[in-house]
């Protein structure tokens, strides 16, 4: 990282939100488990988009222990509805909804999160991807119908995470193939989701450099 990217990064973490209490403490948790979050970077995002969409439903494929919710939560967001395969996380997270003072406008559905967003019908005026990487296309595929015309989907992790960056730079510069999903799931993941939205009339898609990059896709039509 050169100088001016790490003073950017440093300049937005300045610059974000301050946490709830309650999002204090999940972001204690997350690092005494080594457990990823969105950050307050890219959850001021969350929190903009809830607010502009006037967020009453939000649908989220992978959910952890509930943190991007309470984003959404604090830009208005009447309903999220969370997704988590891990049990543990998901109890952690219905008892962090517990104490916050937020328990009746959080679900937690504890399972595979394709298979929850087939029991639920939409409108949603959010959803995001932020579960297994080799799925985000089929996520994407799957609620699209279920967001209403205005409506955001977000993605986690396209710029950093367990990703290797630098192939999908070269793919999206040079038209270099994405790497096997033998090899590399989760980067080839990201790579098809990325050329998947962008491809799309039905929305509309920006890459913010936020946390760790989220794409951000209106749905338009």
């Amino acid at each position: 990282m050169d100088a001016r990217s790490d003073a950017v990064e440093r300049f937005l973490a300045a610059t974000a939100p301050d946490h709830t209490s309650t999002q204090d403490e999940m972001a204690d948790l997350a690092d005494d488990w080594g457990f990823p979050i969105i950050g307050p970077e890219a959850g001021a995002v969350l929190r903009l988009l809830a607010r502009l969409t006037d967020a009453g439903r939000v649908f989220e494929f992978g959910s952890g222990f509930g943190y991007s919710a309470t984003w959404f939560l604090r830009g208005g967001a009447d309903a999220v509805i969370c997704t988590e395969f891990d049990e543990e996380e998901a109890k952690r997270g219905v008892q962090f909804a517990a104490d916050g003072g937020y328990a009746d406008r959080v679900t937690f559905e504890v399972g595979d999160a394709m298979e929850t967003i087939a029991r639920y019908d939409g409108p949603f005026d959010v959803a995001l991807i932020d579960h297994q990487k080799h799925r985000y296309a089929d996520a994407y595929r799957t609620v699209l119908p279920k967001v209403r015309t205005g409506g955001v989907i977000v993605a986690d992790n396209v710029t950093r995470g367990p990703i290797e960056f630098a192939n999908l730079v070269a793919h999206f510069e040079e038209g270099a193939p994405l790497p096997d999903a033998e090899i590399d799931a989760e980067t080839r993941g990201i790579g098809e989701y990325v050329g998947t939205v962008r491809s799309d009339d039905a929305v509309e898609t920006a890459v913010l450099p936020v946390g760790s990059g989220i794409a951000v896709s209106t749905k338009v039509i």
